[in-house]
């Protein structure tokens, strides 16, 4: 249902005081655009990247709402609806249902710990409560919980998960989900840095940082490694790389914001706990974005 690059958007805002930085609701719809023209082939709004940890219930109903008018059918809208609350997920999931979301990306509880049954259940009722088409996501560096293969294998069974964001960092674990469920759901990396070989794998693409700055050539690796030209994907996975990792040089949003910031795309307003990208860092990913080509 979904492929390629998918970018994990941003949420620009107007600088205030770090605190109460509104959202620019006006560069939220030039940023769709800008992904629209430069071949990204899905949006994810409101996900970690979109600092959806800092965003109350009103206004991420909204910035997905926003985006989803914008992108007016243009292009796939996948809502960012996790939480470490069932109930809470299963509100926002319905929410960007009916704001037209084309799918929903739910990540693993965060905090609280659940176990395996525990993630099958609370994703079962969400599948259950709305029909929309969900991803799962999986960041046990971010969650403090790893949802293991074998769960993910149970709930690919039910109709309406159609994919899961692997972000546990290793290509193996890409490939034994591919083994596992390939026949079921998509697998897509989470990682930018390990996106080619876990398309090679089987995988169906990425959802992306990177891609906030170097859309197409997100879109260009990914529709490579795709067509299974690895050769084409390669070289420009050699050309992405010192971004890859230079975006995750504090955590993110942080690098990809100013990255993104640098670039005229957004303004620099960012809300606290997180920071704008400290200085010792700053030379690190503008040389990185100059060898990727962004522009």
């Amino acid at each position: 249902m979904f492929r390629g690059s998918m970018v994990a958007m941003v949420t620009p805002m107007q600088a205030q005081d770090g605190v109460r930085d509104p959202v620019d609701e006006e560069g939220l719809a030039r940023l769709v655009d800008y992904h629209v023209e430069h071949g990204t082939d899905a949006i994810v709004a409101v996900g970690t990247t979109g600092e959806s940890a800092t965003l109350n219930y009103a206004e991420h109903e909204r910035v997905i709402r926003i985006v989803v008018e914008a992108a007016a059918g243009r292009i796939p809208v996948i809502g960012g609806t996790g939480a470490n609350s069932t109930w809470e997920a299963i509100e926002l999931t319905r929410s960007a249902h009916k704001s037209g979301c084309d799918g929903a990306l739910l990540v693993v509880p965060y905090y609280n710990k659940p176990t395996q049954q525990g993630l099958i259940e609370h994703f079962s009722a969400i599948a259950e409560a709305v029909p929309i088409p969900q991803i799962l996501y999986n960041v046990p560096g971010r969650t403090g919980c790893d949802m293991l293969p074998e769960t993910v294998a149970r709930l690919a069974e039910l109709p309406n998960i159609v994919g899961i964001k692997e972000a546990q960092g290793t290509v193996e674990r890409a490939r034994e989900l591919v083994e596992r469920c390939g026949d079921l759901i998509d697998v897509f990396s989470g990682d930018d840095f390990n996106a080619l070989a876990t398309m090679q794998a089987g995988g169906k693409g990425v959802i992306s940082v990177s891609a906030n700055v170097v859309p197409r050539q997100m879109h260009e690796l990914c529709a490579a490694a795709l067509a299974g030209d690895y050769e084409q994907a390669s070289a420009i996975n050699a050309q992405l790389s010192a971004l890859h990792q230079a975006l995750f040089s504090e955590s993110n949003p942080i690098p990809v914001k100013w990255a993104a910031e640098q670039l005229g795309l957004i303004g620099p307003g960012i809300r606290l706990p997180l920071t704008r990208l400290a200085v010792e860092h700053q030379e690190r990913v503008r040389a990185a974005l100059t060898q990727a080509g962004a522009r």
